[in-house]
């Protein structure tokens, strides 16, 4: 029992917006709404879960990088944060091109959670409170035709938001709530028969909210995801492992972080690999996976597979990648990254112990899978409000993402927009042309996904412009215009942006004769010699040579920062594919900014098609940008609604 009748009441404390929730999603959303003015108060089932990373430990990878990178541009608190907490840092994909460059760092587990802790605490505007939340109170929008709102097919009464009510009965009345609730929602923690009615870490699942969403006409899925063993780090045997090392010079996600406050003293992490008995073990037990037994409802990640999935999936491959990553400074525990496992305790040790290094090795913390409540994400706006609920925004894993960045940059938006909301003002969209978290929210919202969603390099259209080394180009405007980002960094952007254009135009004016000096560096570095004088501009632009490596023979060059000098070779190096995508983006603009009538009726069109009638009507989308990203909408059905609203493709 939730509460009595007679234990319902109503604080008095005036809060403009309600946080459910306090992970990384829940922190970012708070922490925008107190910073844009609002009186916030910020639910967590545990205080001592806030900013937990109960799965791997670290922030950043492929294109989480760029989440991270982008969080920080728009004044989020991720980077910082990690910045102050990390024990390993690595530039990835170095080997290819600028746009996959990825920033990852390993977190000290413990300190990253403590850190952010405290800048919660510590923040104006903002209450802290233990409390697990059951119930979105809200009251119907009166309408002069009974009109109701189709959110995926059905039709719902608007609503608004008024309140929410806690598992003690206490009433907490606000003009905004915003539902980040990760993998909470009635979660049940599984290893082989073993099923256990907790949230990640074994802390207390919210087992009450979901019923009360239901209730106003809220989707919901049921997802799972899984996390492998910890090990302590006393049981292993290193000698068997490649040692991982990080960056000799460190960059940090940060923008506003100094980098020489970043260069530390890393801890190792170490590569080893399964084998065909490891992948024996597995298959002889499958029976006794949850996973294949029909135990586990919940469907889980694509891209983050247990190694019972891979073992079948990939039954070719005899043998895969095991990372043992160090979980903090002040603990043994050691994340087995690779091999996520919800099979039997006893599997567990017979597997782990196969893998070389690991013969001994002693588990800390058992692998288990992870069940949980989601929603559709196609019941919000690309605001990340709710189309049916006004007042009711949604950011995280609740949204059906996966990942400590995804939920991020989500709680980020939705606070941010859940703010301007309270302004009177319009919501801020990013879109897929301006950065990571456009594709993140717009992939969300508009496509169908019955898997936890992970964002990826692959799913940028625009990713050459899209690079984590320029977020704060993008996206740095839009923080300081919401008032997330003060004048002295917005500033500092600027007088970045004119050095930038300087040197640009410089190094296209500046001429590099055929000295023997010349000549001499151009052998060096297996640069064919010149013949005549050139451009500066047209030497960096062969894939041998650098702006940098050309320092001594451009005799008038001024002495630059270092994220100056790299975006004046980026820019330089391709400048004929950055002029090619921005053509793209001029031609995706122009369907992003053909708006759609909120009212349109589509079955009035008749040369649609009825399953495009059926999925326009159901999704409602805003723009015929994205109308064409519905799954089910051809491009002849884009024509027809173009035609039909007047406008030219």
């Amino acid at each position: 029992m939730k509460y009595s009748a007679n234990s319902v009441w109503e604080n008095r404390d005036c809060y403009d917006v309600a946080v459910v929730g306090a992970g990384h999603a829940g922190c970012e959303a708070a922490l925008a709404t107190a910073r844009m003015g609002f009186k916030t108060i910020l639910f967590t089932v545990s205080v001592d879960g806030i900013a937990l990373m109960p799965c791997n430990p670290n922030i950043g990878g492929s294109s989480k990088g760029h989440l991270v990178r982008e969080i920080d541009a728009l004044g989020g608190e991720m980077g910082k944060v990690i910045d102050r907490t990390f024990i390993q840092s690595k530039m990835l994909n170095r080997s290819k091109g600028p746009a996959v460059h990825s920033l990852r760092a390993q977190a000290d587990k413990a300190d990253y959670s403590r850190t952010m802790r405290q800048v919660l605490q510590n923040q104006e505007r903002l209450d802290i409170r233990q409390m697990e939340v059951t119930d979105i109170l809200t009251e119907e929008l009166k309408t002069t035709n009974d009109e109701k709102t189709t959110i995926v097919g059905k039709k719902y009464a608007a609503k608004r938001v008024i309140a929410v009510r806690t598992y003690s009965g206490a009433t907490y009345r606000c003009k905004a709530v915003i539902l980040c609730t990760g993998t909470y929602l009635k979660a049940r923690c599984i290893y082989g028969e073993v099923s256990m009615q907790t949230g990640p870490n074994g802390l207390q699942a919210a087992n009450y909210l979901s019923d009360s969403l239901k209730s106003i006409g809220i989707e919901m899925y049921r997802f799972k995801t899984g996390t492998p063993a910890r090990i302590d780090k006393n049981s292993i045997d290193f000698s068997k492992m490649e040692e991982q090392k990080g960056d000799k010079r460190i960059v940090p996600f940060s923008f506003a972080t100094n980098p020489d406050d970043v260069q530390i003293e890393q801890e190792s992490c170490w590569l080893t690999y399964t084998n065909e008995t490891t992948h024996d073990i597995i298959r002889k037990n499958l029976d006794r996976s949850p996973l294949f037994s029909g135990m586990i409802e919940g469907t889980g990640p694509r891209y983050c597979p247990s190694i019972e999935d891979k073992v079948v999936k990939f039954a070719d491959k005899n043998r895969h990648q095991v990372f043992i990553e160090p979980e903090g400074r002040e603990t043994t525990e050691m994340y087995v990254g690779g091999m996520s496992s919800s099979l039997p305790e006893d599997v567990q040790y017979d597997m782990y112990r196969s893998v070389p290094g690991l013969e001994h090795a002693k588990i800390v913390r058992n692998a288990y899978a992870i069940e949980y409540d989601c929603i559709d994400a196609r019941q919000l706006k690309s605001t990340l409000e709710f189309k049916n609920v006004e007042g009711l925004f949604s950011g995280g894993q609740f949204n059906g993402s996966s990942g400590y960045e995804e939920a991020a940059a989500q709680g980020l938006v939705a606070g941010i927009n859940a703010a301007r909301k309270l302004q009177g003002k319009e919501g801020i969209v990013i879109d897929r042309s301006q950065g990571y978290i456009g594709v993140l929210i717009d992939d969300l919202v508009t496509k169908e996904s019955h898997e936890p969603y992970r964002m990826m390099t692959s799913r940028a259209e625009y990713r050459l412009l899209l690079r984590q080394d320029n977020a704060d180009l993008r996206l740095t405007k839009i923080g300081y215009d919401v008032g997330l980002i003060d004048k002295e960094r917005y500033q500092k952007l600027l007088k970045k942006e004119q050095m930038i254009f300087d040197e640009i135009e410089r190094v296209n004016r500046t001429n590099i004769g055929t000295s023997e000096e010349v000549q001499r560096l151009l052998e060096n570095h297996g640069s064919t010699p010149l013949v005549s004088g050139i451009k500066l501009a047209e030497l960096i632009r062969r894939p041998e040579l650098s702006y940098e490596c050309l320092e001594s023979i451009d005799k008038e060059r001024p002495e630059l920062p270092f994220d100056v000098v790299e975006q004046v070779n980026i820019n330089i190096k391709y400048e004929g594919y950055i002029k090619r995508q921005e053509r793209q983006v001029e031609q995706f603009k122009k369907l992003e900014n053909k708006k759609i009538p909120e009212d349109l009726d589509y079955e009035k069109i008749k040369s649609l098609r009825i399953e495009a009638k059926q999925k326009l009507t159901a999704m409602r989308p805003v723009s015929i940008g994205q109308a064409s990203r519905i799954s089910g909408v051809s491009p002849a059905d884009i024509s027809v609604l173009l035609v039909y609203l007047g406008g030219e493709r």
